[in-house]
Formats: C-alpha cells, structure tokens, sequence
C-alpha cells in the first residue's frame, strides 16, 4: 500500500519526534529541534543530502600548522531572510551570545574547544576573550584551546548557527517567533501553531533557492508513533521520522520499501539521580542494570530498530578504539539474577524492604513498552516500579533544570561522531546534561588528558579508559544503541539514508 491516498499537497508534511521547546539555536537541545532549525539557519558549514559536511554561509576556509586558528571566508551572495548580508560580525554575535552566562543556553558546553569558551560561559572572562573574530565582513577566524579534530562538525552543529543581530536587538527573546525571526537558510517560519504544526517556506534570498524543490514544509509532533503511522497512511503525512518498534514486521509488511531501516550514532539509557539515596549507591545501580534483558529491548520491543547496548559509546566512532562492555553480559540471565539480588540484599533491600523506583519517561509507544518491559525485569527481583511521563519537552527540561527523579529515560543522538560527544555529557559541571550530578575527579582528568592530546591514538586510548569509569560507575545505565528508522512516501523523492541521520528539506522533492 502506497503512504498516501489523498490528493497531492504542495505542503510537504514533515513528521518530527516533538514540538519544539524553543527555535532560539542558542536555546535548543533536541534533535526534534535540530531538524528545523537545520533548514531555518546555516552554519559555517552544514550537512549534504548523504549527511557529508559541506560548505555552508562559508565557501572555503584554512587552518594553521598549529591545528589551533581556522579561517573562514564567507560566501559573497550569503544573505538573510530579510536582504541583509551575511557578515562574519553575525558569527561573533552569535557565538558570543552563546556563551554569555545570561543566554543560559542548555548546550553551550559543546562549544567548548573555542579558546576561552568555558570561561566566558562561567562569566569569568569578557565576552570579547572568546576566540573568535571578524576581520573583516567575509573574514571569520575561530581560535582553538588545543587541536580538536571533530571541529569543523562542531560548526554544522545548531549551537554554532548564526542568529540575525537587528532582529534579537529589536525583539529580545521575541525574536523567534513569526514574523520577527529572520534566518539565513534555505527556509523562513511562517507559522508557529503549538502542539500542531511549524510551517516554513522557502527563503527567496537564500543562496541556493532557485535548486530548493519544496516551497513549504510543514512540521508536525508525532509522539503518538501509532496514530502518526494511521495519519501517514492517511495520506496526512509524507514522512515519519520514528517508528513504534512493535511494529516493524507489519509496517515493512504493509508499506514495503517506503520502511527505512540505518546505521545511527546513538544511545538509549537510563540516568540515575545519584543525589539521593539508594540510587548513588553502585550496588543497587549494578543490580538495577545486571537484570535488563538488552536483547529483548532492541527486538522485540523496538523491532530491531535498535541494537543492545553493552557500552556507553556506539561502535564506529571516528578517532576511536572499540567500546569496553560492561561486566557480566556472558552470564547467564539466571546468574545475573542472583547476582542482583544478593547486591540489593547488601544494599539493605529485600522482600521485606523492596527497592521502590520512579521511572520518568517522556511519552511514546515505544518508550511506554520500554518502561514496561524494564519494570517487568526489575519484578523479577523485588523491585517496585511506579512510572511518571510528560511529554518530551516537559520530560527533558525538567531533567536540564535540576528536577528530582529517582531513574529517567535519557536518549542522546551524536552531534558528531567522535566519543568525546557521547562521554562530555557526564562530566561534572555538564549540568545541562548530567541531571543526575555524576562526579568523578578520575574521569573529570581522563576527559581533561584526551583534550589536550594531540596524537589520535593515544587519545583514543584515554577516552577508552574514561569510558570504562562510566561502566563501572554507571551513572547511566545504557540500553540500546540507534539505528535510524523511518516511513518516506514514494511522492517524496531525494531522501538518502546516512550514519548522521540528518535529511535536510533544501534536497528534498515532493511529486504527486
């Protein structure tokens, strides 16, 4: 059955796992997020339609011997939605603002390897000490603290994209909604309709207009995977970018190769809150994680749309060695058991005492199966479980913003494909994302090491050992790595499977 029965829409609607807490890139953490304000705004550099990194508001750029200076020549013909130019004075606005402690952005931490950048975000150093500079108009020159070799990723990144001066001057925070937010991507927002869609049309002073195909696309949350899947076969919408894992044997059945299954650079997990008791106890974390049949998650519950996950890191990472694994996955599951439950009795906790868990998700098919199917392990050992979920902005915020939670679902897509992307999240003055307040002074260092050395492999090496801290400690429990997996309709042509997960609409065409 074709995915689509009504007559042909000029609008491409465009299934998104979320409505967006915020289209401030300064503000943004979500991959829901990501994807719209990857076709709004235009970094230095950004994606392909093969997820490649290629030119963006910069036409070519070089580096210094040192590895520590890039400079950036921006395109001639670069423009804003409203005629302005783009000029390398909007990068260091941007960048700046970034990192101002008063933007309170979620995600400045990613910028970190710009020269001075942890420090000017502390408020310990002027603004002005950030190591990037405009020249001249076309002329951006970004300094680095020491060689980062997944930088010029960094920079397609939504934190590093430009934000229109005039327009945050004129509108403050306002500056994002319609009719106020000017961007310089090959899209423009026309409509905000909360919980329902965010409508964006072509920006005509975009560089590459005349070769974008769509001239509108329309954002639409799909949390409920299930009713996202009746709407696409509806005809309602054109593609979905998740799918209810349960489901993949009858989807693939039903909609044939309009199912896509890929590789992603991803992980799962559950964060545990390790400021209250007995969760920062590493026995009751050990037993909490022995018992997860990681197998069954990945196949049955997500329809192997995800693999199990023994290691905080995914394999094929660039720059590094293959993952460690966590102790115990060759015992047996009956052995495991034991195991966790004479570590809850040493904790304390038994049939006379049980262990009582506060499982936080945020709402989805398949995060609800998930929840269930873990309560459903822990039973096994006398663990209790109660579940609480929000949606996802509700879920994530509260975990960013310091909220209490016993154990909450945590999910993490890479922004570049490197491990320090998957191990930064838990160091310890990454609050942003260490809602559980992990603090660890030999892996503080090991992250500290693998910065500040040069030679590839031997940082490999170190962030090897780092990693194998995260596993022992556990701070989160990893569950499952991603693999991409989406419904395309055959009437929407361009969309090119890739590691990075990344489609932008610029590349995409909608036929009848």
């Amino acid at each position: 059955m074709a995915g689509g029965v009504e007559a042909a829409s000029p609008v491409y609607r465009r299934g998104n796992d979320a409505d967006p807490e915020t289209l401030d890139p300064h503000r943004s953490s979500t991959v829901a997020e990501a994807h719209i304000l990857r076709d709004l705004y235009e970094g230095l550099l950004t994606y392909d339609a093969s997820g490649a990194i290629v030119p963006g508001a910069a036409t070519h750029w070089t580096v210094s011997p040192d590895a520590l200076t890039y400079t950036f020549t921006l395109r001639e013909d670069g423009r804003w939605s409203n005629g302005d130019t783009v000029v390398a004075a909007d990068f260091v606005f941007a960048l700046r603002r970034i990192m101002n402690p008063m933007t309170a952005a979620k995600y400045a931490e990613i910028l970190a390897p710009i020269r001075n950048a942890r420090a000017v975000n502390q408020g310990s150093a002027p603004a002005e000490a950030l190591g990037v500079a405009a020249s001249d108009p076309r002329t951006l020159v970004l300094t680095l603290d020491q060689p980062t070799p997944y930088v010029l990723e960094l920079l397609t990144h939504q934190t590093a994209l430009p934000v229109h001066p005039p327009s945050i001057e004129r509108f403050g925070d306002a500056f994002t909604k319609p009719g106020n937010l000017v961007s310089n991507g090959p899209y423009r927002l026309a409509d905000i309709v909360p919980n329902d869609r965010i409508t964006l049309v072509r920006n005509p002073h975009h560089y590459a207009a005349r070769e974008v195909r769509i001239e509108t696309v329309a954002f639409l949350p799909t949390p409920d995977l299930s009713s996202a899947v009746r709407r696409y076969a509806a005809g309602e919408i054109d593609s979905l970018a998740d799918l209810p894992g349960d489901q993949i044997p009858s989807l693939e059945k039903r909609f044939g190769d309009q199912v896509k299954l890929g590789p992603a650079l991803g992980l799962a997990a559950l964060a545990i809150n390790l400021r209250k008791a007995p969760f920062n106890d590493i026995r009751v974390r050990r037993a909490l994680s022995l018992v997860i049949d990681r197998e069954f998650l990945s196949e049955v519950v997500w329809g192997r749309t995800m693999a199990p996950a023994y290691s905080f890191c995914p394999p094929g990472l660039d720059n590094a060695l293959p993952p460690p694994e966590l102790a115990g996955r060759e015992a047996m599951p009956i052995d495991r058991e034991e195991e966790a439950r004479a570590l809850l009795s040493s904790a304390g906790f038994g049939p006379a005492r049980p262990l009582h868990v506060e499982y936080r998700f945020n709402t989805s098919d398949n995060n609800r199966n998930t929840a269930i199917a873990i309560a459903d392990m822990w039973r096994a050992i006398g663990v209790e479980t109660r579940f609480v979920y929000t949606d996802a902005k509700t879920h994530f915020a509260h975990l960013r913003d310091g909220g209490d939670f016993d154990v909450a679902r945590y999910s993490w897509i890479a922004d570049y494909s490197d491990p320090q992307n998957f191990l930064f999240l838990l160091e310890t003055d990454n609050v942003g994302f260490n809602c559980g307040r992990y603090a660890s002074p030999a892996f503080d260092e090991l992250m500290r090491q693998a910065a500040a050395e040069r030679d590839l492999r031997s940082r490999a090496a170190i962030l090897f050992q780092a990693e194998r801290i995260l596993l022992a400690d556990l701070p989160w429990i990893p569950l499952m790595h991603t693999r991409s997996k989406a419904l395309i309709s055959p009437r929407l042509s361009g969309y090119r499977q890739n590691l990075r997960n990344v489609s932008p609409t610029r590349f995409l065409t909608l036929g009848s």
